[in-house]
């Protein structure tokens, strides 16, 4: 069977879609990035590689020497280091990444530099795939996924929100919004979706509702939020009643225990769809 590039992150992602891709037969070569991605990926793999956050030739030449034609990311990374690697020589980014950063790059938002990254791959004749390419049954379907109902008012946050949310989306500034009775609390930026809700949660006290969209032009090679155990545990010490993800465009990481604590801390969360903003199709 053809062999599949697996470009890992941190966080969770890559163990399950490298465990979704063990479960379906398919041999796995994975490239992890030094000081974000946990080793445990190893476990379900045929080679892993290790490079710098700023390795982009590395990367190519060992999909290359690997005969990999097609990959998939799964993952994040954390902002500081990418941008930290690139201003300081000790952390070795190479010739190739340091092209793309400052000639090919006009605008340094998630989705134009991974687009830049997954063209740089192309030309080498490595075509990124779906990230959910084996594990679909992670995404968030369309409904209330917990025993908890939403309140009339918390409905009436959502509908309020998820306009707003999509609009910020789309100029790349974040993908969460916290609001609290059609007030915003807070918005998403380069801090990251838990740390959003953090504040969000400061200022509203209790039973704010969080809102997390995917941005307009939706790529699943990368663009897909993702939310899991950890915010879970952010919206319970954040006083969060609600947490509306976008059904269909939303990993759930570990969804069943996901859900499971979610219920534990009384916590709503529901799929919606977003395409058509009416009030009949939120749910």
């Amino acid at each position: 069977m053809e062999k599949l590039g697996l470009i890992a992150g941190n966080g969770r992602f890559p163990i399950l879609f490298a465990k979704g891709a063990k479960n379906n037969n398919v041999p796995v070569i994975a490239v992890a990035i030094e000081g974000e991605t946990s080793p445990e990926v190893g476990q379900y793999v045929e080679k892993l590689y290790w490079i710098g956050v700023a390795q982009i030739g590395k990367l190519i030449k060992i999909f290359k020497q690997e005969n990999v034609s097609k990959a998939v990311m799964a993952g994040g990374l954390t902002k500081g280091n990418m941008f930290s690697s690139l201003r300081n020589l000790r952390l070795l980014p190479d010739l190739r990444t340091i092209n793309l950063w400052y000639k090919n790059v006009k605008r340094r938002d998630d989705q134009t530099l991974l687009g830049a990254v997954a063209d740089e791959l192309l030309k080498d004749g490595i075509e990124l795939q779906s990230s959910t390419l084996y594990v679909p049954q992670l995404l968030a379907k369309k409904g209330i996924l917990t025993k908890k109902n939403p309140t009339d008012r918390e409905m009436e946050d959502i509908y309020f929100a998820v306009p707003l949310a999509k609009e910020i989306a789309k100029h790349g500034i974040g993908q969460c919004i916290v609001v609290k009775e059609k007030v915003v609390l807070a918005v998403e930026a380069f801090e990251g979706t838990d740390e959003a809700i953090r504040r969000g949660g400061k200022l509203g006290r209790s039973d704010v509702v969080v809102i997390k969209v995917c941005k307009q032009n939706f790529d699943p090679r990368f663009d897909i939020p993702t939310v899991g155990l950890d915010t879970i545990k952010t919206l319970k010490e954040s006083s969060a009643s609600v947490l509306a993800l976008e059904a269909g465009r939303t990993i759930i990481l570990d969804i069943e225990e996901t859900l499971a604590e979610a219920d534990k801390a009384g916590i709503s969360v529901i799929g919606i769809g977003a395409s058509r903003l009416t009030i009949d199709n939120l749910l």
